[in-house]
């Protein structure tokens, strides 16, 4: 099982549609206009199938924050996601994934950060985001294999690179 983790407002649910329609139509789908979504309060269980594989994604609602450990027991890898337009949120997301990096349950789960909503003009370069997060100490000091990848669930870049993460860090439950 994945967790999908943010604060409230990333866009996880969005990523979540997105990644789903990926998986439905094949790598060249045209993804039209992003859906209307509403921010999830409790938990959004998904099955993404790609070639035949199949990874439960379980999407934990942000206001969840202080519950988010009872989930982590039967979790491989985690998708923490982050606001780069909203630079209020961005301290208190990088608290939330230090808390998340430090569980123990978690600590050989495979994680992936995701700066999304990359396609607004006002978001924060990566090299800026990751000075922020001092992103190159947490991966040296954390024992779990940590990537990071630009995206934007809206418009869809990045979101094949998801999709090849998910497939390729341990965490397909079928195959």
């Amino acid at each position: 099982m994945c967790l999908l983790l943010g604060a409230s407002g990333v866009g996880k649910t969005l990523l979540l549609k997105r990644l789903q329609k990926l998986c439905q139509m094949g790598a060249q789908a045209d993804l039209g206009e992003a859906p209307v979504t509403l921010s999830t309060v409790g938990t959004n269980l998904t099955d993404l199938i790609l070639r035949k594989r199949k990874i439960t994604v379980r999407e934990l609602g942000g206001c969840m924050g202080p519950i988010w450990p009872k989930y982590y027991s039967d979790c491989r890898s985690v998708i923490f996601v982050v606001d780069c337009a909203n630079i209020v949120q961005i301290s208190s997301s990088c608290v939330q994934l230090l808390s998340v990096l430090s569980a123990e349950p978690l600590q050989s789960a495979a994680v992936l950060i995701l700066f999304n909503k990359r396609d607004l003009p006002c978001t924060m370069s990566l090299v800026e985001l990751k000075a922020l997060f001092r992103m190159d100490d947490v991966i040296r000091s954390a024992p779990q294999s940590i990537s990071t990848l630009e995206i934007s669930a809206r418009s869809g870049q990045g979101l094949q690179e998801v999709l090849s993460w998910l497939f390729s860090n341990r965490s397909h439950e079928t195959g």
